[in-house]
């Protein structure tokens, strides 16, 4: 588990450097003199390319060089943010910020895989929740920290904070990461039915739409928070807390969990239940005291992050070893893509003068969607795919 707590520390500095950046949006428009606007493309740039490198390099990369894959992301990420410390002017930093997205989204796929490939299925639930615990505590203790480093001693040494915990993460893993078996090569065929299954396109699905939900409500979640209706909070910090502390809790638990009760579907239906209710207390509890909305905003930060956890167990489980990298590649870019859309959404709500108290009502709905897929496609995905083994079980037994 020690090469697992490597892996881990990389994706704390992912989960720093996504998150961080919307926190010091005023203070590098005011270092270039650009609009809040124009270098917010930053994030954008960081997200699009994440999103749409985590599939293409995962399915890119030879099966036998997943070491290569994970040292060399991880470079390309720490790298760029050396770049965005050094930018001179917006344009360099938003290249440098795609680059970074780049390594990020390779590095984070591949990390899942090989948490995965370095324990045995016993425990391979809790390797999945160190991953995805770095990317919680990365925001929870990370942001406050660098937005901290940046207020006193500018953006740029928050960059070099991430630059410096990727660098750790690299060196620990150059020196002591084994090369990791090698699987059974994919054509791209192969990886194309990776694409086009029913079962993972379901599950990819609701990652989306429960990102949708969550990532993209958090975006506008200060301002949502100041309205009159939502209790008119002048400082989000404590919420911020009370959302990171239960994203952590509930990354770190949901390993064990996942790993006594092996029903990856039946713990999702549970968590999805978990974040319509949660958001939807959040709208209500507000309204009558903010302070009441702290416990609802705990169970939303943790069911949030806790999520992906049983899904990339369902994505190894469904695709294994040929196709399980991909898959989870194609899971990561359905969740950034589902915080854009949710980012976007939210932007267009605001533009249209909404009260911000319907967010975390349209926010429901978006987990209501994924719950309702989770309910329908991927049970009906899963059925048919135990229907379709059957037969050659059977013809197995019948050749014994």
């Amino acid at each position: 588990m020690k090469l697992v707590y490597l892996l881990g520390l990389g994706a704390f500095a992912l989960g720093l450097d996504a998150y961080v950046t919307a926190g010091l949006l005023p203070v590098i428009a005011d270092d270039f003199e650009s609009s809040v606007s124009a270098t917010g493309q930053m994030v954008t740039t960081f997200t699009l390319a994440y999103a749409i490198a985590s599939p293409i390099f995962a399915t890119l990369l030879s099966a036998s060089r997943v070491r290569v894959g994970l040292l060399g992301s991880l470079a390309v990420f720490a790298v760029a943010n050396a770049g965005s410390a050094l930018a001179t002017s917006l344009p360099v930093l938003l290249i440098t910020r795609a680059f970074a997205g780049v390594g990020a989204g390779l590095y984070l796929a591949l990390a899942a895989s090989a948490a995965a490939s370095l324990v045995d299925k016993e425990r391979r639930g809790r390797a999945l929740a160190v991953i995805m615990g770095g990317m919680s505590s990365g925001t929870v203790i990370g942001v406050p920290v660098g937005v901290f480093i940046a207020e006193h001693t500018g953006w740029r040494a928050t960059l070099w904070l991430v630059t410096g915990i990727g660098l750790v993460s690299f060196a620990g893993l150059a020196l002591r990461l084994p090369v990791l078996p090698a699987t059974t090569s994919v054509s791209l065929r192969q990886r194309a039915q990776v694409v086009t299954d029913p079962r993972v396109a379901s599950i990819v699905g609701v990652s989306f739409f429960a990102a949708v939900a969550s990532l993209g409500l958090y975006t506008y979640f200060a301002p949502v928070m100041a309205t009159e209706s939502m209790g008119g909070v002048e400082s989000i910090t404590p919420y911020l807390w009370a959302w990171g502390i239960g994203g952590v809790v509930g990354s770190v638990l949901i390993g064990s969990l996942v790993d006594r009760v092996r029903r990856p579907y039946t713990l999702v239906v549970g968590i999805l239940v978990l974040l319509v209710l949660a958001l939807l207390a959040l709208r209500l509890t507000a309204s009558i005291h903010p302070l009441i909305a702290l416990a609802p905003i705990a169970v939303w930060g943790a069911v949030g992050w806790a999520l992906q956890v049983p899904q990339q167990n369902d994505l190894l489980e469904a695709r294994g070893e040929r196709g399980g990298p991909v898959a989870v590649a194609l899971n990561e870019s359905a969740l950034y893509l589902g915080s854009a859309v949710g980012s976007g959404l939210g932007g267009v709500a605001f533009s249209l003068g909404w009260d911000g108290s319907v967010l975390p009502l349209w926010a429901a709905g978006a987990a209501l969607l994924a719950l309702l897929l989770q309910v329908t496609g991927v049970r009906v995905s899963a059925k048919r795919r135990q229907k379709a083994s059957a037969p050659a079980q059977v013809l197995a037994g019948t050749g014994d």
